[in-house]
């Protein structure tokens, strides 16, 4: 599996989490490519042509990000606005990333009671929500989001151990289709609990 791993963080270079994940996932070899967007186009001119390449080249995209304002950070909405295109991503010939894995990585500032869903508040499923629908437009296969709260105020120990859990599970084929992982992991459970109850 060629895996294309996108970091959209507006300064990867002195933040302490997504900077470290950054650096694990490339240091276990297991992706293709890991690019920095910030870097790669400080100006927001986006290199359409060479984005959509790269996505045509790689079976999963891993887009790493920092929750803002609950949403993405302004450089990766731009590309997803200019790359994934009408009959690229979408459209009657827009076909292109059919089948392919769409695989997202977030750190939330805030802790967890933050991202409740009760009041004011939302859950991170909820926040992702426009990254599903774009996974389904574009007939992809959408992955379930690996994400932390509380990335402010964490300890390193905390973010290099949710950088290694990343590591483990970013070629995992099984995540490619999130519901079917979902239900097979609840399977999963069930089991180990009826065994536990000496029903199985």
């Amino acid at each position: 599996m060629k895996i294309l791993h996108l970091v959209f963080h507006p300064n990867l270079a002195t933040s302490r989490v997504n900077n470290t994940w950054q650096k694990q996932i490339i240091a276990s070899g297991k992706v293709t490519t890991s690019r920095d967007m910030y870097n790669e186009y400080p100006d927001f001119q986006i290199d359409k042509d060479k984005e959509q390449k790269l996505l045509l080249e790689h079976d999963r995209i891993v887009i790493q990000f920092p929750i803002y304002w609950w949403s993405m950070t302004p450089l990766l909405k731009k590309w997803l606005d200019d790359v994934l295109e009408y009959q690229f991503a979408y459209g009657s010939k827009g076909d292109k990333l059919k089948g392919k894995d769409l695989m997202l990585i977030c750190s939330a500032g805030g802790q967890a009671k933050n991202y409740s869903g009760f009041d004011m508040f939302a859950t991170v499923p909820e926040i992702l929500k426009p990254f599903q629908l774009t996974a389904n437009l574009a007939q992809m296969n959408y992955a379930q989001p690996l994400y932390m709260f509380n990335a402010d105020a964490c300890s390193d120990d905390e973010v290099e151990r949710y950088g290694k859990s990343w590591v483990r599970v970013i070629d995992d084929e099984k995540r490619g289709n999130g519901l079917s992982f979902a239900n097979a992991k609840i399977r999963d459970e069930l089991d180990e609990v009826y065994e536990q109850l000496g029903m199985a």
